[in-house]
């Protein structure tokens, strides 16, 4: 068997500890100790090895036969892909035959799920294998699965956000998602002796998938929930933070900013045991970061605990994250237009295993003093290439797309370069402007989107789109000119207010920019 499989097998096989899955009918946390999730992989293993050849699929909520399916996969020498159950309002019948075209391209002819999914998959039209998780994935097992041998296949194929253009499959063999798993371990310092991970975030995200794996490589106590019950009550993550004691957990920047905004609905609980609250897969708002950790220090939470950091799924998941006890570390950056200080958060420095370099421009790093430019990364959690295109070779620098610089604290990152905004020669980061428009009283935070026009559009400028709710659309519209021209240095050409729900998002949650730029476009002329 591969590098993955084997140390996860010695993991699962040899740890004391249990997997915890929270049970969304019951609502009771459930424990299965992590030889009966092996016990339950062995199984799932036995069935996908006696089907079509090709890759594994994965839909539906995290239960402890989901968890049992990717090691399952593994054993028998498949790779992985996980895809988002249906969202609100998608149409169940096109998910499904959707979901299925996606597997059917990227290889998959096996797909395990479970109770609603499965039964929607199952009505729709597709040769694709379809498995009942609870019925392969159960825990009698007498005999030892023999693994199947190293074929120098791939271990994950995983799916990019696509916020900024056409979503991509990074194909990931078990030697890159081992080597980042275990680079995120050392460098935490994780022991399963004492720490606990507990997450709510979905699998088929890297983040979700490599926390996930970090608990069963690591060998460690791991609560799971599926996100769908974060969803429905998001300070409930607090309540289990509580409960089980956790010492790390990692969310997206949009979860630490609802609950500090609204820290004075935050129920009874302890979170003196957090130590490392990873927060990433989004850019980082300081301020909003910082008011979580001032509110929730009253209920034990060590501010050191923070730590933001830096990632993306052509690397696995984790590039950079910072020493744990560190906190939210901000540097700042001097806008000479304005006469203001914007702060980013620090992200610490690259995991055993990576590197990274800042390949400086000018027309990025102006006046500000700083070595400012495209990041770059490589090293041992590198994809082999996007399915369909050339092999990324090891060793060599891949771009990131994203703009930043280093200090002596680590990466800061700026933005993307796709979504830079340029106004009459000036360069404007979409999440600036979001963060400053998210103030306006109606418009809800987290679902902003400013963007540049086309290049050549009849009315050039910045063009922000945001969710609203309330009355006064006029005074919030001139309210927010006002802000963004004053703390931006750039007037907006157009703001459009669009109802809750409205912005289109990816399958992890993110806001797509340049879908709602090709959108405003149509409209606008």
């Amino acid at each position: 068997m591969n590098v993955l499989t084997s140390a996860l097998t010695r993991a699962m096989t040899e740890s004391d500890k249990d997997l915890v899955v929270l049970d969304r009918e019951s609502g009771e946390w459930v424990r299965h100790p992590w030889a009966e999730v092996h016990a339950r992989a062995e199984n799932v293993a036995e069935r996908i090895s006696n089907g079509p050849a090709g890759e594994v699929g994965l839909v539906g909520e995290v239960t402890v036969e989901f968890v049992a399916a990717l090691q399952g996969a593994w054993l028998a020498g498949r790779a992985v892909s996980i895809l988002p159950s249906p969202i609100r309002g998608a149409d169940p019948a096109q998910w499904a035959q959707s979901t299925l075209a996606r597997f059917d391209g990227i290889g998959v002819t096996t797909v395990c799920s479970a109770g609603s999914e499965l039964a929607l998959l199952r009505d729709a039209e597709s040769s694709v294998t379809l498995l009942d998780l609870p019925t392969v994935g159960h825990a009698q097992r007498s005999t030892t699965f023999a693994a199947v041998p190293d074929d120098g296949g791939y271990a994950v194929l995983q799916g990019t956000a696509g916020s900024t253009g056409t979503p991509r499959t990074a194909a990931l063999r078990p030697e890159a998602v081992f080597s980042n798993v275990s680079g995120l371990l050392q460098h935490i310092g994780v022991d399963r002796a004492v720490d606990v991970g507990c997450s709510w975030l979905p699998v088929y995200h890297d983040m979700g998938l490599t926390f996930l794996l970090s608990g069963a490589l690591g060998g460690c106590e791991l609560w799971l929930a599926p996100t769908a019950a974060f969803s429905a009550s998001p300070f409930r993550w607090l309540s289990w933070l509580s409960d089980s004691r956790a010492t790390l957990t990692a969310a997206p920047n949009f979860a630490y900013n609802v609950i500090g905004k609204y820290a004075r609905r935050v129920p009874e609980v302890d979170l003196s045991a957090l130590r490392f609250a990873i927060n990433g897969g989004e850019p980082i708002d300081c301020e909003g970061l910082d008011r979580f950790l001032t509110e929730l220090h009253r209920f034990g939470l060590d501010p050191r605990a923070a730590a933001p950091s830096y990632g993306l799924a052509e690397a696995t998941c984790a590039v950079s994250a910072p020493d744990p006890g560190t906190g939210l570390l901000a540097d700042e950056l001097w806008d000479p237009v304005t006469e203001t200080v914007r702060q980013h958060a620090v992200l610490g420095n690259p995991i055993p295993g990576m590197e990274l370099r800042i390949v400086a421009a000018e027309e990025h790093s102006g006046n500000s003093g700083k070595e400012i430019g495209e990041v770059e990364i490589r090293g041992t959690s590198m994809m082999s290439g996007y399915l369909g295109a050339e092999t990324v070779a090891p060793g060599d620098w891949f771009k990131t797309g994203d703009i930043g610089y280093l200090t002596d604290g680590g990466l800061v990152v700026c933005g993307r370069a796709k979504e830079l905004i340029t106004v009459a020669g000036r360069n404007v980061f979409p999440t600036e402007v979001e963060r400053v428009a998210a103030q306006v009283r109606g418009v809800r935070e987290g679902a902003v989107v400013a963007v540049g026009t086309e290049p050549g559009a009849p009315r050039p400028g910045l063009v922000i789109a945001a969710e609203f709710r309330g009355a006064g659309e006029d005074a919030a519209r001139s309210e927010l000119i006002s802000r963004v021209a004053s703390e931006c240095g750039v007037v907006p050409a157009d703001v459009i207010f669009v109802t809750p729900g409205s912005l289109p998002r990816t399958s992890s949650g993110k806001l797509r920019r340049l879908e709602v730029r090709s959108n405003l476009e149509a409209v606008r002329t």
